[in-house]
């Protein structure tokens, strides 16, 4: 795994990183454009694999909250260039690493021992490496434990980077400056939280014990006492990570099972504790086998998103298949969600809201039918098709308002991160748990 020896971590460093990777990007486009000149067949394929190389390695470099919210972009699939989403999924859990010395240098800052004056044994090289953190193995009174050790300066940094990363966001992924000013003032509030590893521990300790009754699903302890705002001690746990998982050749038996615990987990959470776990990528789920025994091991509580109340009744109200045939229940919902605006005219109105209503159409189907089949090929083609057509509309590119709530960024998803996962497992599940 490569590693850096130093963060960049002032706001001019950064910001000349920033600056030479968009000069990068920009003589890129330069010579795609020029190559096409003189070919015109030339696709874009080469200029996207380009420029998410660039991209990604500089990113990596900086580490933060441009990188997370990178990768969580990545996980789009369906609207994403091909190129950048394989590229910054990398970023889950498959970033480059920070030196061991830059390790021992923050144990130092906040425990005032190296890790090795702490633990019986420490890996030097890290595990595991993502935007914000690291994972390092390590041992004590016999017990296998997970070391998460925090970048230095990536909290100070969040908002800086931030500010700098929307316009490539809005110029490389073609998303109106709006949308991108909704999403980033909910993103940086969960990006702030994500960087305190106390609070990771509490929340990680309060779900989990309200959810160790869900069959199949397990969870890591925590340790406080070797634990505190840039380090975060855990119980390791062993498995496969979900995407290796995936690629291996289980019985469909078996995927569903995990299938079943994901979709379990995920519905108890919105519907029972109204939180939920709101970064739904492969690499923070564990499969664990014993013969027929399947444990899925849920990794990660820095992302929580709590669901208001007022949110979360309107939210449910459409998972209630009699409201598609209530046209004023269901745009008076639209409405409160921001689906469609008040100021909207009569045309814009009848135009949101009947393009609200088959979005909502499509994506509830697998809850409006109780058990579904995740492997239909053709019910993922319909959504990837028409989310295409929906990029298209001029409706749509020319709104003067940002569509959807604020509240409906992360729990949006965390459902997306499930349909792909539960995608991939091909599996059959019964949707309906989550009304028990």
């Amino acid at each position: 795994m490569k590693e850096y020896e130093k963060i960049p971590t002032s706001k001019i460093e950064r910001a000349t990183k920033f600056l030479t990777t968009g000069a990068k990007v920009g003589g890129n486009f330069v010579k795609h454009y020029t190559k096409k000149a003189f070919d015109p067949s030339l696709s874009r394929d080469e200029l996207d694999k380009k420029n998410a190389e660039d991209i990604f390695n500089s990113l990596s470099e900086l580490k933060g909250g441009a990188l997370k919210v990178m990768q969580m972009i990545s996980m789009d699939k369906n609207t994403l260039p091909t190129e950048y989403a394989k590229k910054f999924a990398e970023a889950q859990y498959k970033a480059p690493a920070l030196s061991y010395p830059l390790v021992v240098k923050t144990f130092q800052q906040y425990f005032g021992k190296g890790p090795t004056e702490i633990f019986e044994s420490f890996s030097k090289n890290a595990i595991h490496a993502a935007s914000i953190g690291q994972v390092h193995e390590a041992t004590l009174n016999g017990k296998k434990l997970a070391v998460k050790v925090q970048y230095p300066g990536v909290a100070d940094s969040l908002t800086a980077d931030l500010k700098i990363v929307k316009p490539l966001a809005s110029t490389l992924f073609n998303i109106r400056q709006q949308d991108v000013e909704h999403y980033m003032e909910e993103v940086t509030g969960r990006l702030i939280e994500e960087t305190d590893y106390e609070n990771e521990l509490r929340q990680g300790s309060e779900i989990a014990e309200k959810c160790k009754d869900i069959e199949n699903v397990r969870f890591p302890t925590y340790y406080p006492t070797l634990s505190n705002k840039k380090v975060l001690t855990m119980d390791w746990l062993d498995g496969m990570h979900l995407d290796k998982f995936i690629k291996e050749n289980h019985p469909q038996e078996t995927k569903n099972k995990v299938g079943q615990a994901l979709w379990d987990f995920y519905n108890f959470q919105i519907h029972q504790l109204r939180q939920v776990h709101a970064d739904p990528h492969p690499g923070n789920f564990l499969i664990q086998l014993k013969g027929n025994d399947v444990q899925l091991g849920i990794l990660d509580f820095g992302c929580v998103k709590r669901l208001p109340d007022d949110f979360y009744n309107d939210f449910v109200k459409m998972l209630d298949k009699s409201i598609l045939d209530d046209e004023s229940r269901l745009e008076e919902v639209f409405l409160k969600l921001s689906f469609i605006n008040e100021n909207d005219t009569a045309e814009e109105k009848a135009f949101f809201f009947n393009l609200s209503k088959t979005i909502l159409t499509m994506l509830t189907k697998p809850v409006y039918d109780g058990k579904f089949n995740f492997g239909d090929k053709a019910y993922f083609k319909r959504i990837t098709d028409y989310g295409q057509e929906v990029a298209r509309m001029k409706e749509v590119r020319n709104t003067k308002y940002a569509r959807g709530p604020r509240d409906g960024i992360y729990l949006g998803r965390v459902y997306f991160g499930l349909y792909n996962i539960l995608q991939e497992l091909e599996a059959t599940i019964d949707t309906r748990t989550w009304q028990n």
